[in-house]
């Protein structure tokens, strides 16, 4: 496989009153063509904000996004409309992210005419055939988003998204605000058109149990930075760094036999504005020593396992 999408040393920083708010800070890593990202952590670490900030809904404050070779971490207008169609967007809420005054039928075709390659009547049958793909009854074409539940509702979004046949898509915890049920629905309907069209997904989400069903590799993100990043199977099974061991074990077990220790996280939050250069997760970590103080970098430990912890080595040795 080739690297379809190659982000370097990226940061996204906003200013605040009380100084700059490091959202992402310093974050490298690459999508292989036909490989879904799983990006994991709590509220506020910055995983949706880098989604963002990769396809140019936020611009980027420094680094580097290389999509298919090509530096495109700054585009003109042009550049942009023709980038645009490559990458797209599942958005969370799958109600506010569509306009409450258009109907199925023509949220779906917004792009296809905004691009002004289709004629009208090549343009209907783009849209029957991708509302047929995702799912959606034909007699639902002429209802409006609040005639909807939630999964179909996320069925038009997925639809607007793939509608200029891209290749690449950031899903921004596209399942959170749906039922359980419908989950698997959308998840499954996620991975059959990843088989169908080839297609790459930078996966955000905080659900450990969503990614693990639907990622290749993952990265964990703790204030703004990546601290760890491995394929999906290694991760689950050989956790490194403390943060991530604490995320596995809130994961609930259906297994009344499995011994399950579920790992307290205490201490103060750090803030996210001015941080010291030192770990970001040292205030709440079991293992912190002077050494936390100092930049930590991701360090390959195993084929493919990328930990930023000084003294992950230490701690697996255990």
């Amino acid at each position: 496989m080739s690297t379809l999408l190659e982000v370097k040393n990226l940061k996204k920083y906003f200013r605040t009153a009380q100084g700059m708010l490091h959202a992402v800070d310093d974050v490298s890593f690459k999508i292989e063509e036909g490989e879904t990202l799983g990006v994991v952590g709590e509220s506020g670490c910055g995983k949706s904000t880098l989604g963002r900030t990769m396809i140019h809904l936020l611009e980027s404050t420094d680094g580097q996004i290389l999509y298919q070779g090509k530096d495109v971490t700054h585009v003109n207008k042009k550049e942009l409309h023709v980038l645009r169609q490559q990458m797209q967007i599942i958005f969370q809420d799958p109600y506010s992210s569509l306009n409450p005054r258009m109907t199925v039928r023509d949220t779906i075709a917004e792009p296809l005419y905004l691009s002004r390659n289709y004629k009208q009547e090549i343009l209907d049958k783009e849209v029957d055939d991708l509302m047929d793909m995702v799912g959606i009854e034909k007699r639902l074409a002429d209802s409006y988003p609040h005639e909807l539940d939630g999964g179909r509702r996320q069925r038009v979004g997925i639809g607007r998204a793939l509608s200029m046949h891209p290749k690449f898509i950031v899903c921004d915890e596209p399942v959170s605000a749906l039922d359980v049920s419908i989950q698997a629905q959308v998840l499954n309907l996620l991975m059959d058109l990843q088989d169908q069209k080839k297609l790459t997904y930078l996966f955000v989400t905080h659900n450990l149990s969503v990614v693990r069903h639907i990622s290749d590799n993952i990265c964990v993100m703790y204030l703004g930075q990546l601290v760890e990043k491995s394929p999906t199977k290694e991760l689950f099974d050989h956790a490194l760094h403390p943060y991530t061991k604490a995320l596995l074990s809130a994961i609930p077990s259906t297994d009344i036999h499995e011994q399950h220790k579920r790992i307290i996280l205490r201490g103060e939050l750090t803030s996210p504005i001015n941080p010291d250069e030192g770990c970001r997760f040292a205030s709440r970590c079991l293992y912190s020593c002077e050494a936390c103080k100092q930049r930590q970098q991701l360090e390959e430990l195993s084929s493919g396992h990328f930990v930023s912890c000084c003294r992950a080595k230490e701690l697996n040795s255990l």
